[in-house]
């Protein structure tokens, strides 16, 4: 009986080792669990690009998203976000909210609310990108976004006041938020 009792107890075990094993790929942000449900490799840039969505979201329909991508043909980090915030500033319908550099730790992020549509909805989506140096070539990217959707000013209002009170909050986790490793793997 006490070794049947003690298989079961290593089986049990096992299988919870098993179950986290599996799932390592998971990224948990701003009391979300993300999964990883797209990554493919992108031919511009020679690099890896992995999509992170909560519980039952996917690429074609979500609200929230957290992306991990790897450059590994570009080599400096804060003139990529150099380039990035220009780029930002010079579309429409796009608010840069803030972009900060730090060239001690070469380092950047900065954050912006964009004006979208999707299936005959409005939205804006509040992103975050940061940049950084990999540890043996080129740069990561980690980049939180949210989508707001939205028929009235006065839901606009709401979320105006909404993203102005978490940007900062969520900046500063982003900043502090080690970039996870890149997954090499189509999904």
């Amino acid at each position: 009986m006490k070794t049947n009792f003690f298989i079961y107890i290593i089986l049990l075990l096992a299988y919870l080792v098993f179950v986290q094993t599996a799932k390592a790929e998971d990224i948990h942000f701003n009391n979300d669990v993300f999964q990883l449900k797209a990554s493919r490799l992108c031919e511009t840039a020679k690099g890896y690009e992995n999509e992170y969505f909560p519980g039952s979201e996917t690429k074609d329909n979500w609200t929230k998203m957290i992306g991990i991508y790897y450059y590994p043909e570009i080599s400096n980090p804060l003139k990529y976000a150099d380039e990035s915030d220009k780029k930002i500033e010079a579309r429409e319908g796009v608010v840069l909210l803030k972009y900060i550099k730090n060239k001690k730790q070469d380092k950047a992020i900065l954050s912006f609310l964009e004006n979208g549509e999707t299936n005959g909805k409005n939205f804006f989506e509040y992103n975050i990108y940061k940049y950084e140096k990999h540890p043996d070539k080129g740069i990561m990217v980690l980049r939180y976004v949210k989508r707001y959707f939205f028929t009235t000013n006065e839901e606009i209002t709401k979320i105006g006041h909404e993203v102005k009170s978490i940007n900062d909050d969520l900046l500063e986790q982003i900043i502090i938020s080690p970039i996870p490793p890149i997954v090499e793997k189509d999904i």
